[in-house]
């Protein structure tokens, strides 16, 4: 549950995203329903739908905004392409709270089969946008490599990395995962 305090100041609509976000992170998307948004914000289930017309709507705004965030992120301050990997790193342990949650993204995709087609959308463009991302960071690390490809493993890392930690509730776990992860990196 999100702290009062962190809603304190938003809108009530940055409050319904930032309960929606902390719900499909921890519960995932198919693990909340309107009303457990609705009773965390205070406000009545019929008033999410002023702000959203339906979980998918809502959904996809969660995504879209993590995407906004993410390019936010990547444009805050330039970094040599090694600091720019371990910072990656860190905003997945630290940001995506490693043991405790999941990536919004991911937590999508045991549902996969669930969910409209501009969900998986929205999942595939916050992937797509971490894809492109890495591709350059590891294309300044290691000119001429598989750039595209390394990406995609890091990223599935990096979820896998989530998954497990958030299964057994020790950031260890995503620690040990992505130093493996280190290590094949500079192996390659």
């Amino acid at each position: 549950m999100i702290a009062a305090n962190t809603l304190a100041g938003a809108t009530t609509r940055e409050q319904i995203l930032q309960v929606a976000r902390e719900l499909i992170q921890t519960r995932s998307y198919l693990g909340f329903s309107f009303q457990d948004v609705a009773d965390q914000v205070g406000i009545r289930k019929a008033s999410l739908y002023h702000h959203f017309p339906t979980k998918e709507a809502l959904g996809v705004e969660v995504l879209r905004t993590a995407t906004q965030a993410f390019k936010d992120w990547t444009a805050a301050k330039p970094r040599t392409p090694q600091a720019a990997l371990e910072a990656y790193f860190r905003m997945y342990r630290n940001g995506l709270r490693a043991g405790e949650s999941v990536c919004p993204a991911g937590a999508l995709a045991p549902g996969w089969d669930c969910i409209d087609e501009e969900l998986r959308g929205a999942v595939r463009d916050l992937r797509g946008t971490q894809i492109l991302w890495l591709s350059g960071v590891l294309g300044a690390l290691s000119p001429g490599g598989r750039a595209a490809a390394s990406a995609a493993y890091v990223f599935a890392v990096c979820q896998g990395a989530l998954l497990s930690a958030r299964m057994t509730g020790r950031v260890d776990d995503f620690d040990e995962a992505i130093e493996q992860l280190r290590v094949s990196l500079l192996a390659a």
